[in-house]
């Protein structure tokens, strides 16, 4: 599998009245890496032809994020069948590597004319396959 990475700092418009990460903006960021890693790794034919939407988002609250914490976020396609996906993504406080949100999410390919569903091909399997994941 391939994992997609990246790192953001907390900023004051993160959130809310308790002074931690708003549930909301963790769902936002699930969203942007999740469509960052496909636009990084699918060649544009594919990307134009093709589209993702979500069907269920399953998050889970481990700690607290707070102001000025910086968070490694990765993620990865854990499974794929049919025209379904089952995508990872943690988020964890990159100063004492605690575990911050773990979010699985199921995403539906559509053909990007029709928006109807179809099968995840092996093409686009293997956009997701990396024979030495960069961990």
């Amino acid at each position: 599998m391939k994992f997609y990475k990246k790192t953001i700092t907390v900023s004051q418009d993160d959130l809310d009245d308790l002074n931690h990460v708003n549930n909301v903006r963790y769902l936002q960021w699930v969203q942007d890496i999740s469509k960052e890693h496909w636009v990084s790794s699918a060649p544009k034919e594919m990307r134009e032809n093709i589209m993702w939407v979500v069907t269920t988002h399953f998050l889970e609250y481990k700690s607290a994020a707070l102001l000025h914490d910086v968070l490694d976020i990765k993620t990865f396609i854990k499974k794929s069948e049919g025209a379904r996906s089952i995508r990872i993504v943690e988020m964890h406080n990159a100063k004492n590597k605690k575990l911050v949100v773990s979010a699985k999410t199921e995403w539906c390919l559509l053909n990007a004319k029709s928006l109807r569903p179809i099968r995840i091909s092996d093409e686009i399997k293997k956009v997701f396959l990396d024979e030495s994941p960069k961990l």
